[in-house]
């Protein structure tokens, strides 16, 4: 019959599809074992023991079917056991329990079971198929790919990358970018899932690597190893921030991502659609990368606190919107490109803490403004830190480096603290820190700030006398 035909030539189907699908002649021939093999099944019966064996010299599958050999007298069931005297005949070394097996005739399945064999053989084949192209984009994951897109199918853009197909989810997508049907795109191999329907494989040009892995192409000298990206940050469409450091002292990493007269950078910002970008020179000093990161603002001072990775920057008062950045954004790419929490202060707002900070430390009894200056220095902003320090802490302050000092000092805090808890007030904190990065406060003047804190002491100093005095 015409359908049994696929199975006379098989050798150059295998060969076929080894060269138009990559698949291997080994998983192609064990495909058509299997479908030859179910359809014999369906055809002569699921109980039977049936194998199919594809013989390379002929070029065709045959079928062998398996009975078990046992006593005339025990025989009961022709389908899947041999008499030992039928046995001996076909092998004259047969014995009791072994396995014989015959050969049947393909051609005994018939148009239904033959073409049940096809649709499984070509159902393997497709599953090989899938696999292959997994197997090739999980190496290619991290790589830029480029395509066409098709369509958009709840809000993803389907991208046709030749063998198969590649999705990129909203989240993934530049802002305000648009591709209509037949654009040629661009992007990052972010990910790649297996699923029922074949290999699933997301592009991002949203990503952080995305934006990495354009330097290395456009930038010879980071492809070669000797400029590193350290780190980078985005807000796709709009602004991002990488972070650079050569290994060649010849070499400047920030020049060499620049490119003779901008050009790497600007080729990098036009696939981007515009995205400004601010290449940094990394610095092993963390408050160092932090004034680069920072750039263009200039900055005044830096107050780092290591154990929370926190850092306060000052920044002089005409300097502190551009730190800032339109909305925050300036300081935001710079606290996820250097993994610390950044403060942005002007001057006159460190003055101010400064001021409400002495004013805190001054309540305690006993305390004159040189002592306070010197807790504050030593990282103590309130009369609440220091209670919450042991006496080792206190100990490293300038002038409590006795152990008798400093849980003298510990005692008088822990003592105001209960004072004011019992009289049910609160002690004066310092001010909010910093401006706030969506709408800086303006800046008050440092004489303004003095001026207000050293009222305000007079004024609880004055209460707790009084108090003292009743008592």
């Amino acid at each position: 019959m015409a359908e049994n035909n696929m199975f006379t030539d098989l050798g150059r189907l295998i060969e076929q599809l080894g060269k138009d699908k990559g698949i291997d002649r080994a998983v192609v021939i064990e495909a058509i074992e299997n479908g030859m093999e179910l359809a014999a099944r369906k055809k002569f019966g699921t109980y039977r023991e049936i194998e199919a064996k594809y013989n390379e010299e002929v070029g065709e599958v045959e079928l062998f079917e398996f009975k078990e050999v046992v006593k005339d007298e025990d025989f009961i069931d022709e389908e899947v056991e041999i008499k030992l005297t039928e046995a001996l005949v076909l092998d004259p070394e047969a014995q009791l329990n072994d396995s014989i097996g015959r050969k049947l005739e393909g051609g005994d399945l018939g148009r239904i079971a033959a073409q049940t064999a096809k649709q499984i053989i070509m159902q393997k084949v497709r599953e090989a198929e899938r696999d292959i192209i997994f197997a090739e984009f999980e190496q290619r994951k991290g790589e830029i790919a480029s395509g066409i897109a098709r369509r958009v199918e709840r809000g993803a853009i389907v991208v046709d990358l030749g063998r198969t197909e590649a999705y990129i989810p909203p989240r993934e997508q530049i802002p305000g970018e648009v591709y209509k049907p037949g654009d040629r795109i661009q992007g990052y191999i972010a990910d790649v899932r297996a699923s029922l329907r074949g290999p699933q494989i997301i592009m991002s040009r949203a990503d952080e690597r995305y934006l990495m892995k354009l330097f290395e192409v456009e930038v010879p000298e980071i492809y070669d190893g000797i400029v590193e990206i350290v780190a980078a940050a985005r807000e796709p469409g709009q602004r991002a921030k990488i972070a650079v450091r050569s290994k060649d002292a010849a070499v400047d990493p920030v020049g060499a991502c620049v490119g003779m007269k901008g050009s790497r950078v600007q080729n990098i910002v036009q696939e981007l659609r515009g995205e400004k970008i601010d290449i940094v020179k990394y610095d092993d000093d963390v408050a160092r990368f932090v004034c680069n990161a920072l750039a263009p603002a200039e900055i005044s001072k830096v107050f780092v606190d290591e154990g929370n990775r926190e850092m306060e920057v000052v920044v002089p008062d005409t300097q502190l919107s551009l730190a800032i950045g339109k909305k925050g954004q300036n300081v935001r790419l710079a606290a996820k490109l250097t993994h610390w929490k950044l403060d942005i202060l002007s001057e006159a707002n460190l003055a101010s803490k400064t001021a409400q900070a002495i004013l805190n430390l001054m309540l305690i009894p006993g305390m004159n403004e040189t002592m306070a200056q010197n807790i504050y220095q030593s990282g103590f902003s309130s009369c609440q830190a220091l209670g919450e320090a042991d006496a080792a802490a206190i100990m490293a302050i300038p002038g409590y480096d006795e152990e008798p000092k400093a849980q003298k000092l510990l005692d008088d805090v822990h003592a105001l603290i209960a004072q004011y808890k019992a009289e049910g007030k609160k002690l004066p904190t310092v001010s909010a820190k910093g401006a706030d990065i969506g709408a800086p406060r303006a800046a008050q003047s440092s004489q303004d700030a003095k001026s207000q804190a050293d009222a305000r002491l007079r004024e609880e100093m004055a209460q707790l006398n009084a108090k003292k005095e009743i008592e």
